[in-house]
């Protein structure tokens, strides 16, 4: 029952937190990745070593990996580090009163991020991409982050080894009808282990799993229609046909 309820919660309140980046630019996440096995899997490794020590992912069972292209054996010696069989959730260990008294709130769980992100100004998918690729230090937030399309978000940003330290830069407009509007854009200050590219590019691998996670069957969702599209489509033709057989003589 709470699982359902905090299911029910993630979807009730998506529209309101989307409103907060309204005005943020999202780039477009890269969606050729999202039907890549190979980039699925490599998104999928993220997920376990850096998203999954604090975050869940309770919806979805390890052993959905196989859908990617993973064998039993290859998800429990590289991606099982919080369970032990591979029909388990992907869940973590910390429990949600020691997550809210640690962070102040319980992470939320990511197993549909990619939905509930959603809103009428951008992809859920083009959320995840801009805001994994937005923090920057802020010395006056408790973490020593902040971001862009989510302001004084409560999440450090675990990926700052590979991309480095962003600062902001704020310039002011002069003149014009835009005058004193602040255009705020990051600067890498100190480079992290990933170049820029090969950083964007693991994103887009991890973005692209975050969305499978959300329906693991679009793929085969998406084929399937196809095939009953066309299938309906000769029904109604031999309906058709088989109409005129019954009303030639009476025309």
């Amino acid at each position: 029952m709470k699982t359902l309820k905090k299911f029910l919660t993630a979807l009730l309140f998506a529209p309101l937190v989307a409103l907060a980046s309204e005005a943020v630019h999202l780039d477009q996440a890269p969606k050729e990745k999202f039907t890549d096995t190979l980039a699925l899997q490599r998104g999928a490794k993220v997920f376990v070593n850096y998203c999954l020590n604090c975050h869940s992912a309770s919806y979805m069972r390890y052993n959905r990996l196989k859908d990617i292209g993973l064998t039993d054996e290859q998800i429990k010696e590289n991606l099982m580090f919080a369970a032990e069989k591979v029909g388990e959730l992907m869940r973590v260990s910390v429990s949600s009163a020691d997550a809210r008294n640690w962070f102040g709130a319980a992470p939320p769980d990511l197993t549909v991020i990619a939905r509930a992100r959603s809103s009428e100004h951008g992809s859920g998918a083009d959320w995840l991409y801009t805001y994994l690729r937005t923090f920057y230090r802020d010395s006056t937030r408790p973490t020593g982050w902040n971001n862009l399309v989510f302001p004084n978000v409560g999440m450090p940003h675990v990926l700052w080894e590979l991309q480095g330290d962003q600062v902001l830069h704020v310039e002011k407009a002069a003149g014009g009808h835009g005058e004193g509007a602040e255009h705020k854009s990051l600067q890498l200050a100190k480079p992290g282990k990933l170049s820029a590219q090969d950083y964007d590019a693991m994103v887009g691998d991890l973005v692209a799993f975050l969305v499978y996670m959300g329906e693991p069957i679009a793929e085969k969702r998406k084929s399937l229609g196809i095939v009953v599209v066309i299938v309906l489509i000769g029904i109604g033709v031999l309906s058709y046909l088989l109409k005129r057989a019954y009303w030639k003589d009476i025309h």
